[in-house]
């Protein structure tokens, strides 16, 4: 199973699972992700997973318009 928002309450680590291509959007992805909120923001936390992401070659960052 998958990691419950109760289950990861007092940990550091933020846990993902069940990355996917999300076809409602161009490029997107759809994924489950959980953490404690209290001890990690949120911004912080989704920023950290998108350079991981990149890091390990999963997605590329949009090439910005010349």
């Amino acid at each position: 199973g998958y990691i419950t928002p109760l289950e990861s309450a007092g940990e550091d680590a933020t846990f993902i699972s069940r990355i996917r291509e999300d076809s409602t959007v161009d490029n997107g992805l759809s994924m489950w992700v959980v953490s404690d909120n209290l001890r990690k923001g949120a911004a912080l936390n989704a920023v950290q997973i998108a350079e991981l992401l990149v890091e390990r070659g999963l997605i590329q960052p949009k090439k910005k318009a010349a």
